[in-house]
């Protein structure tokens, strides 16, 4: 049976929301995972949620453990991640409140881990296809129970992974737009990377909170307001989540 890795933030470390919820301390290789793993079933279903900044929102998104979480999931047996994460709108048509079932990535981060291997030796060059980064059996699930749940929802997306903790210049926000990224965020490029490298298959739902900085007929966004949408969104990706792994064989 199928063993449910779920990487995400506030609200999904609900312990109400497995059945038997426990705490796992983990430490691998790359240090210590950014939150013991909670350990429970949905469903019937093996779940092992992890929170991405921690249980407090601690971690800033430059220093998350990107290595030391994949391989916490992976050491204990998770054979597929589904993650979610908050995400500027790039798009006029991606409105607050919606969700984006991302299909691609732009990393535009410049201080992270990308890759588990430090250096080729004894093995020989390690390089992984990246073509289609997020899986689409996983995608096509998700785009699916959002249909069933009447969920506004956009079918693929293109994000943006920028360093942080800042928010965009405008200039920057616009130059992401012209390359084609529909959302924005500081966590999905790592993360979905190390997964593939790792061999686990990852996919990613976002939800629009703002509209970053492009958009001049309204204030830039602030922190307080992104707190304030996801706050009011939370269960529906909650409910999704929950949908998808009974679903799931």
């Amino acid at each position: 049976m199928t063993k449910i890795g779920i990487i995400g933030g506030s609200g999904l470390d609900n312990p109400d929301i497995l059945h038997g919820a426990k705490d796992v301390e983990v430490t691998t290789p790359y240090g210590h995972s950014t939150a013991p793993l909670m350990e429970g079933t949905i469903a019937g279903k093996e779940v092992a949620i992890l929170a991405r900044h921690g249980r407090e929102h601690t971690i800033p998104p430059t220093h998350v453990n990107y290595r030391a979480n994949i391989v916490a999931l992976k050491d204990a047996g998770c054979d597929v991640i589904l993650a979610t994460t908050a995400c500027g709108s790039l798009r006029e048509e991606i409105d607050r409140g919606h969700l984006v079932i991302l299909d691609q990535f732009i990393d535009f981060t410049r201080l992270r881990h990308l890759s588990f291997h430090d250096e080729f030796a004894p093995h020989g060059a390690v390089h992984t296809a990246m073509a289609d980064p997020f899986d689409a059996s996983l995608r096509a699930l998700m785009n699916d129970t959002c249909e069933q749940m009447g969920i506004v929802h956009h079918k693929k997306g293109t994000v943006v992974t920028i360093e942080g903790s800042r928010f965009s210049t405008r200039a920057e926000s616009n130059m992401f737009r012209m390359w084609g990224a529909d959302v924005i965020n500081m966590s999905v490029a790592p993360e979905c990377i190390l997964a593939n490298e790792a061999g686990i298959p990852y996919a990613a739902v976002a939800m629009s909170t703002d509209y970053d900085c492009w958009k001049t007929d309204e204030a830039p966004v602030t922190w307080d307001e992104i707190l304030e949408v996801f706050k009011g969104n939370v269960e529906k990706v909650t409910s999704l989540l929950t949908k998808v792994i009974e679903q799931m064989d």
